[in-house]
């Protein structure tokens, strides 16, 4: 076989896996984390009746990995027997870097070429990253098929959806100070009274810090900790119905009871969001999984687990049980997300965790808070009220999305996470989502004017004013043109016809690095619609591009949202000669410029 093991500059970069009867799956996961860059993969398996251990010890034979049973009594769980037997294994006390994760978890690099070592590169002296799950659904797909898993599924939670922040860490192993942990290892007790604690440097999957907390407690990211620019762990926890029906049969690793019911389905068949990073992959995974099955051995493994599967699953679709388990499935998976229930976790005691906490760790926390801190990568920063508020970046609207709506001033809503960033979203499920502003609305614009309104996000604060004023007219402008299509959607549920008093586009108008061509871009709306009445949302425009605008006949500007705090940041005084509020509202989230169109 020509297929050789990657060797890395970074020393053995080790996957360790636990896996009960994966093998029609088995070799795309193997191929896939191969063509990732891991050295070598460590599986350990237990009560295996479809090949996967026979398999694993056939790659172990052609010098990929290694296999090894776990057999555990009964009523002892498999994960926490296998980490027990991994803590003490020879090849993971010879692993530099480990990352300890599961058969329905594809490691997804979005930094450099896809590969660990460049990554790892980057990550510099850093000891750990810190990986997220995104939750993939099944995509509607409900029929097997022997496609790969990740050229199937291809629909996602949101990144903003926390139900889904799930970690597992990839980390500088040493077998003296590192307890093996599923999402996290643990820091030794001999060594958290140390200066040990202070040596570790954990990143995110954005490649930016940890926070300290980190070091010695939790299994999730928060919102100020998640990132996805550098790497995802694709959870690919039911795909199709059929392939659900399978894992059903087989039991789990974990020996959870009833685990996969229709109440899981609904919390893991996210597909809000479309997402094929992953497909950066398929040339490299299918070339090593073609060289791989032309070993005779694992090609009739391979295959033989592929028959046996199918020939099961033949049997069992003419049951009661399958009929009744596919429609459950379905219905489950027209749940909103906003509606999806995840287990609670067990309550926290904080002064519980304070007395365990080791004295380095209570140094830690007793820090100033900003000195504990960071602030949230950039895709996951949102302002309560007023701002921006959206998700970053384009919504997939090519697939429909179960959402609830949300009445907000008598207009209803979708409490939508591809939408509206989470405290945003919030306001939304609340329904206050922009109540401030729409309660300024009548302060803005009279009944009659003509309001150009720049940045109109989904378009709530036009339809808003076009519904409580018969005589206004309104032009919505907006630079992302997908959330012009979730305004189309709002249009259509509440049944608004407003005629020609109402219009959307989607000329753009920042032009990042072109202030002249963006004042352009400007002038050339207010020359087109000749407002009364303008609204800003975009902050590009409250700087000193505002005094270079020819505002024509415009008696009146409101600054709003991100458009508002700029102008309030703003040090350059003379921008704001005859452009001052002309009142202190005592609502941040908005200023209110009149002036005099003659002068």
């Amino acid at each position: 076989m020509k297929l050789k093991p990657h060797k890395s500059s970074h020393g053995n970069l080790l996957a360790i896996s636990m896996m009960k009867d994966e093998a029609p799956f088995l070799l795309e996961w193997y191929a896939h984390h191969l063509a990732v860059g891991f050295t070598k993969i460590l599986v350990y398996t237990n009560d295996c009746s479809d090949g996967t251990d026979d398999m694993l010890i056939r790659l172990e034979e052609l010098g990929f990995g290694y296999h090894r049973r776990n057999d555990i009594p009964e009523g002892v769980k498999p994960q926490p027997s296998a980490m027990k037997h991994a803590q003490a294994e020879p090849k993971v006390r010879e692993a530099d870097w480990v990352l300890m994760f599961d058969a329905d978890e594809f490691l997804c690099i979005n930094y450099g070429d896809g590969t660990l070592d460049p990554m790892l590169d980057a990550a510099g002296d850093a000891n750990g990253i810190v990986i997220t799950w995104r939750i993939f659904g099944s995509g509607n797909v409900v029929e097997w098929s022997r496609d790969p898993v990740t050229e199937q599924y291809l629909y996602a939670a949101p990144p903003t959806w926390n139900k889904g922040w799930g970690v597992k860490t990839f980390f500088k192993f040493d077998h003296d100070y590192w307890k093996l942990g599923i999402h996290r290892p643990s820091i030794k007790n001999r060594h958290l009274e140390t200066e040990f604690p202070d040596t570790v440097k954990w990143l995110n999957g954005s490649g930016l810090p940890m926070e300290d907390y980190f070091k010695f407690r939790g299994w999730r990211s928060i919102r100020r900790t998640v990132g996805y620019q550098w790497a995802q762990l694709n959870h690919y926890a039911v795909k199709s119905v059929d392939s659900y029906a399978i894992r059903k049969f087989r039991g789990n690793v974990n020996n959870k009871k009833d685990k996969y019911n229709s109440d899981y389905w609904a919390l893991q068949d996210r597909n809000e969001v479309h997402d094929d990073k992953v497909l950066r992959y398929t040339e490299q995974r299918k070339k090593i999984m073609d060289e791989l099955l032309t070993d005779p051995v694992l090609s009739k493994l391979h295959y033989d687990a592929l028959d046996r599967v199918e020939a099961r699953l033949d049997e069992y679709r003419m049951t009661d049980a399958y009929a009744e388990l596919k429609s459950g499935l379905i219905e489950a998976g027209k749940i909103p997300i906003t509606q999806v229930e995840a287990k609670p976790p067990k309550a926290r005691d904080p002064d519980e965790i304070k007395a365990l906490m080791s004295r380095v760790e209570k140094q830690n926390s007793d820090r100033p808070m900003e000195e504990r801190r960071t602030k949230p990568s950039p895709e996951f920063r949102d302002t309560s009220e007023g701002g921006d508020g959206f998700v970053v970046g384009e919504i997939d609207v090519s697939v429909e999305s179960a959402v609830d709506w949300i009445s907000n001033h008598g207009i209803e809503v979708p409490a939508d996470v591809r939408v509206f960033a989470p405290s945003m979203l919030d306001m939304v499920m609340r329904g206050k989502y922009l109540r401030k502003l729409a309660r300024l609305t009548e302060r803005v614009v009279q009944d009659g004017d003509r309001l150009l309104d720049l940045g109109s996000g989904v378009n709530f604060l036009p339809m808003y004013v076009c519904n409580l004023q018969e005589r206004t007219h309104v032009h919505a402008q907006e630079d992302n043109a997908s959330r012009t299509v979730i305004a189309d959607c709002i249009l259509e549920r509440n049944a608004f016809d407003f005629g020609e008093r109402y219009e959307q586009s989607n000329t753009q108008i920042v032009h990042e690095g072109d202030p002249k061509k963006t004042v352009a871009a400007v002038d050339d709306l207010i020359a087109q619609f000749e407002p009364d009445v303008i609204r800003i949302s975009y902050e590009e425009l409250a700087s000193d591009l505002l005094a270079q605008i020819n505002f024509g006949s415009v008696r009146r500007i409101a600054l709003i949202g991100n458009a508002a705090r700029a102008f309030h940041a703003h040090s350059n005084d003379s921008i704001k000669t005859g452009m001052q509020p002309n009142e202190d509202l005592s609502v941040p989230e908005a200023i209110i410029i009149d002036r005099d169109p003659s002068s």
